[in-house]
């Protein structure tokens, strides 16, 4: 009786077959297989809409700021400004940053100088100050830290615009207040108007994927423009202070247009690239329109933008053959732009 019950006992355990463990290892194969398809699918989706976060983000603080800056800017016809303007146009004063474009008859990124009323850091022990003269700028200094980078400035100033710190007593100039003219920004804060002093410790880094920076005038004719005033009212007009202090008074609105890159796609372009990339973005002046007696138009400059990032996309270039810019990179930048409206004039 025992001998047969194990044998019965040992003729019902049965090992799997060979033709069973194939047929488990080639259903785990697949099953491994869509798994990985389904996580790379995942990652290529999910590493583009990463990188568009982190350019929305950046984009959006920027000119979240700028229009904090704008909104309390002192909007009158006796305080200077240092912004874009026909006098000085071919190199880097008057509004238009470094000047170290490398095609012909472009400016570079823009730079614009303004007084808000805004907190600033004033040098004393007074504390942070209710005016600041506001300035910002794409650093093109290639030896700096903050290449390619936007700068800001928020120089606190005494309200009667003195700077008791750094005054310079020798000159009578001074003894007005500064804030109001005929004194020019650029007579007392040449940092805020002059593009030979990149390392100025009154700037600091605001925007460290913004390389592109530029803006436009919008005029209350109708006109987008990049001379800040009614050329039709005022034929004679030189720049915004002569030959009459105008001001911004036909200014309906400034418009802002930067580019950012994610950190991680402006790792993998050479400098050099990424300054060839600033360098196909056209400076409002060559924007589409211009040429032929047509209007400029809004949108133009910033449609302009991003076909010169799809070209480079495509072609894995800038303009200038030398630049290789990888195209994964390249696909990483983002044109952002914003109207401030100073109808409160």
């Amino acid at each position: 009786m025992r001998k047969q019950s194990w044998t019965a006992a040992q003729g019902t355990c049965r090992a799997f077959t060979l033709v069973e463990m194939l047929i488990s290892i080639v259903v785990l194969a697949l099953l491994i297989l869509m798994v990985t398809q389904v996580v790379n699918t995942a990652a290529t989706v999910v590493r583009p809409a990463n990188k568009h976060i982190d350019t929305d983000t950046q984009g959006r603080a920027i000119l979240d700021r700028i229009a904090m800056d704008i909104g309390r800017m002192l909007k009158r016809t006796d305080v200077g400004y240092y912004i874009k303007q026909p006098i000085k146009y071919n190199n880097h004063g008057n509004g238009h940053g470094f000047g170290k474009k490398l095609q012909t008859g472009q400016q570079g990124s823009d730079q614009i100088s303004f007084f808000t009323q805004v907190t600033g850091y004033y040098p004393s022990t007074s504390g942070n100050s209710p005016l600041s003269l506001v300035s910002y700028r794409i650093n093109e200094d290639s030896n700096s830290a903050s290449y390619l980078k936007l700068e800001r400035m928020g120089k606190g100033l005494l309200w009667n615009g003195f700077d008791n710190n750094n005054r310079q007593p020798t000159n009578s100039s001074f003894n007005s207040p500064i804030v109001f003219l005929p004194l020019l920004i650029s007579d007392r804060w040449p940092a805020a108007a002059d593009g030979t002093t990149e390392t100025n410790a009154d700037y600091e880094v605001i925007g460290p994927q913004v390389f592109r920076f530029e803006y436009y005038y919008l005029l209350k004719n109708g006109k987008a423009t990049d001379v800040p005033w009614d050329k039709d009212a005022r034929p004679s007009q030189q720049t915004i202070f002569a030959p009459t202090s105008i001001g911004l008074v036909d200014v309906q609105a400034i418009a802002v247009a930067i580019a950012v890159i994610d950190p991680a796609s402006r790792s993998l372009i050479p400098p050099a690239s990424l300054f060839g990339v600033a360098d196909d973005m056209d400076d409002f002046t060559t924007a589409p329109g211009r040429g032929g007696g047509g209007a400029k138009r809004i949108g133009d400059m910033e449609i302009q933008w991003n076909e010169a990032v799809q070209s480079i996309v495509a072609t894995g270039k800038t303009s200038d053959p030398t630049l290789l810019v990888p195209a994964a990179a390249a696909s990483g930048i983002r044109i952002y732009n914003r109207y401030y409206d100073l109808r409160t004039f």
